[in-house]
C-alpha cells in the first residue's frame, strides 16, 4: 500500500492563564490519510527525518468579571493572550526536537495593571514509538494500514529562564504577571494514538509540569503549583479533496487539570490550585503543507481552592478561543 509521509505540527499548548507561562507541547499531523490530529491534546506523531516545521499559535483567554476586586487590587483580569512561536526538526524518524519562544499579554479592566513582553523560552524532545506485534521506535515510513497501529510518543521539555522575573508595573513585582519562572521549569508526558477507521483517531494524553522555588528582588518568593493534565481527543475527517490537496477534520476534546496551589514565602498561597474540565470544539483545515486549527475551550467542571476568590485563573475563563498556523517542509 502506498507510503504516507508522516509530519507533526509542534504547537504549544498553554497551561495556567494567571501565572502565565505554563505550556506542553502538542502535536499533530499533516495528512490527507492517516491519524487526526487535535487542538490542544498532544498527538504521537514524529517528524519525519530532516524535516522542519514552523507553527504560530494564539490562545485568547477572556475571564469572567463583574465582581468587586479585593482591597490590594485595583482592577479584575480582562484578558490574556499568549503568542507562541515553535520550530521543530526531525533529528531521527523517531526523534523530534523543538524551541518555542511565547509572548505574553495580560490584561487587566480600566484602572488595572497590564504586562506585555517575551517569557521564558523553553525547549524540549518527542520519541515516538508503536505497537505491531512488539514495541518499536517510528520508522521512517508507513503504510496506510501501518497507520492504524497503536502510536505513542514520550515527551520531555523544559523552560529557560531568558525572560525577566523581576518585572517592575508601577514599582512592584507581581509574580503572575512576570515574564519569567526565574528557573528552569520541566515538563515531561506521555500519548497514545489510534485511528480506528479511516475518518476517527482517539488520542490520550497524560503530561505534568513542575516548578522550582525562585526568590525575586524585593525578597518574595514563589514556587508555583505542580501541573497535572489528562486529556483524551476524537479527530473525525469530514471532509477530503484529493485534487486540490485539502482537509478537514472535526475535533472534540476532554482536558482535565489539577493545579496544585502556590507556596510563597514558605507558605500555601490562598486561592490558588485546584481541579478543572475543559470542554473543546474545534476544527482543523490541511491545505498542501499547512495545517489552521481553531477551536473554542471552555471550563465545563471546576473545584478550585477558595473558588470564589479566584479571579483571571485557570478554570473561571468565560472561554478560550485557540488558532494555530503551522507549515512543514
Amino acid at each position: 500500500m502506498k507510503s504516507v509521509r508522516y509530519l507533526i505540527l509542534a504547537l504549544a499548548a498553554v497551561g495556567n492563564p494567571v501565572l502565565a507561562h505554563h505550556g506542553m507541547p502538542t502535536l499533530g499531523a499533516i495528512s490527507l490519510d492517516g491519524p487526526g490530529a487535535p487542538v490542544e491534546t498532544s498527538s504521537s506523531a514524529t517528524l519525519g527525518q530532516g524535516s522542519w516545521l514552523v507553527s504560530l499559535k494564539i490562545d485568547h483567554a477572556k475571564f469572567e468579571t463583574g465582581r468587586t476586586p479585593p482591597p490590594d487590587q485595583n482592577a479584575e483580569s480582562e484578558y490574556n493572550q499568549y503568542w507562541l512561536l515553535t520550530l521543530g526538526y526531525g533529528f531521527k524518524p523517531w526523534l523530534t526536537a523543538y524551541v518555542t519562544q511565547p509572548y505574553n499579554v495580560k490584561v487587566d479592566e480600566p484602572d488595572g495593571v497590564d504586562s506585555r513582553g517575551l517569557a521564558d523560552l523553553s525547549v524540549g524532545a518527542v520519541i515516538g514509538f508503536k505497537y505491531d506485534d512488539g514495541f518499536l521506535l517510528t520508522p521512517a515510513s508507513e503504510s496506510l494500514d501501518d497507520l492504524m497501529d497503536w502510536h505513542f510518543s514520550a515527551m520531555a521539555g523544559m523552560t529557560l529562564a531568558t525572560g525577566n522575573p523581576n518585572k517592575r508595573l508601577q514599582g512592584n513585582i507581581d509574580p503572575g504577571k512576570s515574564t519569567s519562572f526565574g528557573k528552569p521549569s520541566f515538563s515531561y508526558g506521555l500519548t497514545a494514538t489510534r485511528q480506528f477507521t479511516e475518518q476517527a483517531t482517539f488520542v490520550a494524553e497524560a503530561a505534568q509540569t513542575r516548578f522550582q522555588k525562585y526568590t525575586y528582588d524585593d525578597g518574595n518568593s514563589m514556587k508555583f503549583g505542580t501541573e497535572t493534565r489528562l486529556n483524551a481527543a476524537l479527530a473525525y475527517r469530514l471532509m477530503k479533496q484529493a485534487e486540490s490537496r485539502f482537509r478537514l477534520d472535526g475535533v472534540v476534546e476532554l482536558n482535565y487539570l489539577k493545579l496544585g496551589r502556590d507556596v510563597a514565602n514558605g507558605q500555601g498561597e490562598l486561592a490558588t490550585g485546584g481541579e478543572m474540565l475543559y470542554g473543546v470544539l474545534g476544527v482543523r483545515l490541511y491545505k498542501d503543507n499547512m495545517s489552521l486549527a481553531l477551536a473554542l475551550k471552555k471550563p465545563i467542571w471546576t473545584d478550585l481552592n477558595e473558588e470564589s476568590d479566584q479571579q483571571g485563573a485557570e478554570g473561571k475563563e468565560d472561554y478560550r478561543f485557540i488558532a494555530n498556523l503551522s507549515i512543514a517542509f
